[in-house]
Parts: structure tokens; sequence; C-alpha cells
């Protein structure tokens, strides 16, 4: 990457070229205006005389190269270490959409806090305001929008000698970037999810009264060595990004257009980060990605496995060649999983294509690895699975399924679900339907289908469903799906479960709000337990503790229960309590 001197100089160097290439163009502009035809005469009669030649951008070339001085406009500045310091300014963040962005925003603090800022919590408190935004729905977007139009008026309002910067960061950053810059007069920058290392200078540019842009994607930029900043730091879990991008190229995905093509971090990165979150108390870990599972680590050489293609599931394919070399996922979660036994570790967003023996083996075979698996369906229709390229039929989803059931009994699933994507029919509808009730999901995220510019079905297919269509099939959707969470939920009523305490419930504060293994929200009253099974000393519990918990109730989304005695990671399999044996959640 040039230094800041070599841009600016490189810019200066070019002036003399802009100012040249402008009167070539006025030159040629009159010299149309003088012809009664569109067409431009090619006769050596109508050529330019007067134009540059040859010799004319020699001469600027041989030029000394200066550093730009600061303009009174503030054009093309050239910035220092002090330039880009934060003086301890205010930045407030405000994240929007997946996990992903929450990953984002933490590396983004990182950045800045180094850079001599300080993060406040409210945004009347704010020098910075930075809103880290989603793309993948329209409806996501047009929160954004509303959003700066707030953000707009905060400025007005702000006094000119404090004066307010408003920043879009991320996948809306990427997507609009043009638009956010015209439409948006609030907008003093934007960066895109590769430009976060270029914040201070970004701000920078933002205090002489320029609005800064960086919005290019990076093939390699995975901010490994960035160690991010917890947005909250007395949290028992965390998120740790270990790839970015991806390669799939769905037809209704945005992502690869907003985050580009997939890197995976360096796994000596990714185990660095986990140990520090395990010395802080971390008790569980989400490892993320846009394609998670299909993590492929080349920057250990020794390692590259050079012959050895990906092993993917059974009956599915992808859009590309099969990748060759690398350290893959399962080697991956492997070596997370050893940091810290009492660590529970996830992973999110995964695509079914990638979910190989060795992977649904080690998940069965690590204690500490959850036996919860997200699995996308997004269509149970072969027809509309074709029109999404999502490489797979109906039919080796439901074996994949039936597989994931076999090797690991105990398995929570959750899904993704588009309803009124391009072509979809009736017919199409009721077979993901059919879908949903036969594999009975623990928890699904379903949406109804959003246009989006630059993906395939933006070129090729047709919208052609209508919004009324759409929303009905939404509402059949959820409530099949709600149907069958409840009978899930229903038939844990009466089994002992392993609860991570996350905090108080935000419903009622003599609650505390948990979560079992298969990622289900458990709810349990505030109170002082047993130390151990069978114990007399009691103490409270608090955010971190590990709790066996008698679930008592249920409902679609929530299981309640009565905790029975503070307990470990590792030997809580082992535990009966009350005749119970303890099990981590359900056989499905």
């Amino acid at each position: 990457m040039y230094s800041t001197c070599l841009r600016m100089n490189l810019i200066a160097s070019m002036r003399p070229y802009w100012s040249v290439q402008k009167n070539l163009q006025g030159q040629f502009r009159t010299c149309c205006a003088g012809h009664t035809s569109d067409k431009i005469s090619t006769n050596s009669s109508t050529k330019l005389k007067d134009g540059p030649s040859l010799q004319d951008f020699l001469k600027y070339s041989t030029e000394d190269l200066r550093p730009v001085e600061i303009g009174e406009d503030g054009t093309v500045p050239y910035l220092n270490e002090d330039d880009v310091w934060g003086g301890r300014r205010k930045v407030y963040f405000e994240t929007y959409g997946c996990q992903m962005n929450v990953s984002d925003t933490e590396i983004a603090w990182s950045v800045l806090k180094d850079s001599g800022y300080q993060r406040t919590e409210s945004v009347n408190d704010a020098d910075v305001i930075l809103a880290v935004t989603c793309a993948i729905r329209e409806n996501a977007e047009q929160k954004i929008w509303t959003r700066l139009q707030q953000f707009r008026a905060m400025k007005t309002r702000r006094n000119k000698s404090r004066p307010l910067k408003v920043g879009v960061l991320g996948c809306m950053a990427e997507r609009l970037k043009k638009d956010l810059l015209e439409r948006e007069k609030s907008v003093d920058l934007i960066a895109g999810p590769d430009a976060y290392r270029d914040l201070p200078r970004l701000l920078s540019l933002t205090e002489s009264g320029q609005r800064a842009a960086n919005v290019v994607l990076s093939l390699e930029e995975t901010y490994a060595d960035v160690m991010p900043v917890r947005m909250n730091a007395g949290a028992p879990t965390a998120f740790v990004s270990i790839m970015r991008g991806c390669d799939n190229m769905c037809s209704y995905c945005i992502v690869p257009f907003t985050r580009g093509r997939e890197r995976s971090r360096p796994i000596r990165s990714i185990l660095e980060e986990v140990r520090a979150l395990s010395g802080q108390g971390v008790k569980e870990v989400t490892l993320l990605g846009q394609n998670v599972n299909s993590y492929r680590d080349m920057s250990e050489q020794q390692q590259q496995l050079a012959g050895s293609p990906t092993n993917l599931s059974a009956g599915f394919g992808t859009i590309y060649r099969k990748k060759k070399g690398g350290l893959r996922f399962s080697a991956l979660l492997d070596r997370v999983s050893q940091v810290d036994p009492e660590m529970r570790i996830r992973f999110v967003s995964p695509h079914p294509k990638d979910f190989p023996d060795e992977v649904l083996q080690l998940i069965r075979d690590r204690p500490n690895i959850c036996n919860h698996l997200h699995l996308p369906a997004q269509s149970g229709s072969s027809q509309v699975l074709q029109s999404m390229r999502r490489n797979h039929t109906r039919e080796a989803y439901l074996e994949l399924v039936q597989h994931v059931k076999e090797v690991i009994p105990d398995v929570s699933l959750s899904s993704d679900f588009i309803v009124g994507f391009c072509g979809e029919t009736e017919d199409d509808h009721n077979q993901t339907l059919s879908l949903a009730r036969q594999v009975r999901y623990d928890n699904a995220y379903l949406f109804a289908y959003s246009m989006r510019k630059k993906t395939h079905a933006y070129h090729k297919l047709m919208d052609d469903v209508p919004a009324g269509v759409k929303q009905r099939r939404l509402a059949e959707l959820i409530d099949v799906c709600r149907k069958g969470m409840a009978e899930a939920n229903a038939e844990r009523i009466g089994q002992v479960h392993l609860v991570l305490v996350e905090g108080l419930s935000k419903k009622s504060p003599s609650d505390l709000a948990g979560r079992n293994d298969g990622n289900t929200k458990v709810i349990i009253p505030n109170m002082d337990i047993p130390d151990e099974v069978g114990g007399q000393q009691c103490s409270a519990m608090k955010a971190g503790d590990y709790v066996a918990v008698k679930i008592t109730s249920s409902t679609s989304q929530v299981l309640k229960g009565i905790p029975l005695a503070h307990t470990n990671l590792q030997g809580f399999p082992s535990l009966t309590l009350e005749g119970q044996k303890a099990v981590n959640i359900s056989s499905t």
C-alpha cells in the first residue's frame, strides 16, 4: 500500500495531465459543435492542431514530485500522525443486522481506540456517530435512511464550536456509496467492511470540511492483527470472526458484493483471541463467518495439504471448483475447543454443503462444542433451490438432516427460509411448509424475499410474487414453525439442562436468563442455590455461571425452570439430579 506522502505526490504529478485533458476536451467539444453531422470526421485537415503532444506529457513527468500543501479548499491534504489522532473525541456506535456487524463494530472500535478516541454510550454526548449497517434486505436499509434524517437534525442543533460527524460503515456503505453521499448530506464519511483500518484518516479528512469515503473491497483483509475491543466487556459470551466474504453466489444474496470473496483468518490469530477471551472469563465463544464452515487457512504453508480437495456434504455441490489445500474448519474447531474445556463453542452461519463427517463427529465427541447446528434450507422446493443457485435438492437436504441426527442424536436444529422468491408457485410454497413440518426445527429465521441490486436474481430473474402473497406465505410458514418449536420445547419439560446464565431477564428483574446447549432461552428465578449437587452451602447465581436447571414449562420460544445447583460443563453429563439424568437438550 502506498504511503500517504506517495499518494499525495502521485496526485500532484497527475494535476498537469488533468489540466491538459480538460483543455483537450474543451477543444474537442468546440470541434464537434462545428459539424452538422453526428459523425466526427477523421480527415487530417480536421484534426486538432493545438492539442497536447507526447512532449507535453514527458515535460510534466520530469518535474520534481513534492508533497501537496493543504489548500484553502481543503482538497488533497497531507496527513501526519497528529492529523489522525482522535484527541479524546467521543465516538458512538449504532449497530444493525447480523452478528458479523457486532464483530465489525468491535474491530472498528479497536482501531479508533488506538488512535486516541473515546467511546460513549450516549448519542447526545458524541462527537462522532458511526452506524454499522446491514444491506441484506430493503427494510434494513430503510431503517438506516430514517435514522440518518434524525442524525441530520442533531447536526443542525449542535453548537458549531463542537461539530458532529456522522459516518456510515459496513454493507450499506459498500452497496450505496454514491447514493449515501448524494442523497444524505448529513453523512461525512462512508467506509466499507474492508476499510476499518482507514477510519482515523477518513475522520481526519472530515475535520477540514471534506466528505471522505473508502469502500474498496480486499482479497486479503481479515483484520487478523487487530484485537477487537468488546462492546460489552462484562458479558459471558463473545463473537470471534474467523473468515470474511462469500464465494457461493446464491442468486438472492448481496453479501458477495458487499463483503467480497472468501478469505480466512490465520488460525494462530484466532487461537490468540480465544485464549485472551478465556483469560477474561468468557464462557461461550461463537465463531463467525458468512460461510463459517468453509473456513480454509492457507497461511500455514506446512499444512496446506495441496492435493486434498474440500470435502462436501453428500449430494451438495458448489458454483465454483472444489478448493484444494489449507487447514479446514474441522481442524480449527478441534483446536479452538481445546483452549478451554469450560468454554462453550458455537459457530454461525454455516452452509449445509460444508458438513463432512469429520465436522459432525467432532461436534458429537467434544463436550464443549454445542450440539446445535444451523442448517439454512431457504426453500423446500428443488425448483426454487435451483433458481436460488443453492446447488442441492430438497432430497439431499433431508438426507443431510437425517444423517446429522444419526451422528448427533441429541442435536438441535435451526434454519433460514425465504418465501416468495422469484417464480415460487403455491406448490413450491407447500413443499417448504411440508419440509418445515418434517424437520421440526428448534428455531427458524423467516423472511419475505426482497430483491437486491447487483445479485444474479436482479439481472436474470423476475420478482413476480405479489407483496400480499409473500406476506400470506410468510404468515403460514411462521405458524408451521412455531407449532413445531412449541412441540419440541414441550417434550423437554421434566428434563434437567445445563444453562449458562447470561444476566437478568429483560422482562423481570426477579428472574435470570440464560441458554441451554441447544441455544434455547431458559428463564429461571433469581435465587441462591447449592454450590454443588447435594451440598449445603448456597450462593447467588451470576452471569457466567453454569447451572443445572429442571425444566417446568415452555412456550415456542422459551423454556422455564427451577435452578437445582451450580455445576460445570465437563462434570454436568455425569450428574443425576432428583432421580433425573442430566441432559443437554432433548432428542429430536
